[in-house]
């Protein structure tokens, strides 16, 4: 018999396998091709305390090894979600974690409240937003931010809550171990890297907004590093996340130190990619007598 449930802040999931957000929508747009029921859990798009309409276009491009995204978030406000969202995810036998979005950490605080009695898991904390309080420098580029958001929404949250870390740092252990002193649950890693593409034809940039968010298979090896660097740090457990498109790729970020791992860009061009990864997994344990997943998470410390 192979187990492979994996348990976050106290929360279990029957496999480690989450999708990553703001590529997966809320589940919906993914029915037909992926049976919900057989994923550890589904990582909601950015939810905000009001309607975000997101940047301008053309906001997504494509570039070698990934992806560019520009989207900034776009997306209809916790009111919407909560009545629309919530309840669809409820008719499956999966983790809801719901991805939270703000400028402002009162913003944050608004819409983790508004979730306490919604019917919901887990709340993953995006900081890689801009504090407009700040002058725009995202939450999670200084430590000092990081812990002090962390305790805010710790003092609010009903859920277990998960803080989402920028790869956009000089040091992504300090990060960990700061969002750990500010009580998180668990944490996640790597959201996007800046990037750019340039159209040479036009003499322009190719998405409106200049840079955007870099994902997809060539970041992984950067975000293995990172999980392995934060797994290092801390003792709360770990979503790792940055180009998983395979069962391999999964493998490495859960013996580098990962309890789960968040599929992404990979859903883009493989539709059926979280539950392929799924499977692939126990492939491997059975292959290689491993009973249990526990025994594979961070084996190469």
């Amino acid at each position: 018999m192979i187990n492979t449930k994996v348990t976050l802040a106290g929360v279990e999931l029957k496999n480690p396998v989450m999708t990553a957000s703001g590529t997966f929508g809320s589940g919906a747009e993914y029915g037909e091709f992926v049976d919900l029921n057989r994923l550890g859990a589904v990582v909601t798009k950015g939810v905000a305390n009001v309607p975000w309409p997101g940047n301008p276009t053309p906001r997504i491009a494509e570039v070698y090894g990934g992806m560019l995204n520009a989207i900034g978030l776009q997306n209809p406000g916790i009111d919407v979600f909560a009545g629309r969202d919530i309840p669809f995810l409820r008719q499956y036998d999966t983790r809801i974690v719901v991805n939270v979005c703000g400028k402002t950490t009162e913003d944050y605080l608004e819409v983790v409240e508004r979730l306490r009695e919604e019917p919901v898991d887990l709340l993953e904390i995006n900081i890689s937003c801009p504090n407009v309080k700040e002058g725009g420098i995202a939450f999670g580029q200084d430590a000092r931010a990081v812990e002090a958001i962390t305790q805010a929404v710790k003092r609010r949250a009903k859920q277990p809550v998960i803080m989402k870390l920028s790869p956009n740092v000089t040091d992504i252990a300090e990060m960990a171990r700061a969002a750990e002193a500010g009580g998180a649950d668990v944490i996640s890693l790597i959201n996007t890297l800046t990037g750019m593409k340039i159209d040479i034809q036009k003499r322009t940039f190719v998405l409106a907004n200049k840079t955007g968010g870099m994902s997809g298979p060539a970041i992984k090896p950067v975000a293995l590093r990172m999980v392995y660097q934060a797994a290092c740090a801390v003792k709360i457990p770990i979503i790792g996340m940055g180009g998983v498109a395979t069962a391999e790729d999964a493998l490495e970020f859960i013996m580098a130190g990962a309890t789960a791992v968040s599929v992404g860009t990979a859903n883009f061009f493989n539709p059926c990619a979280t539950v392929e990864i799924a499977e692939g997994i126990e492939q491997y344990m059975r292959q290689n007598q491993v009973s249990d997943i526990r025994e594979l998470i961070g084996c190469v410390r």
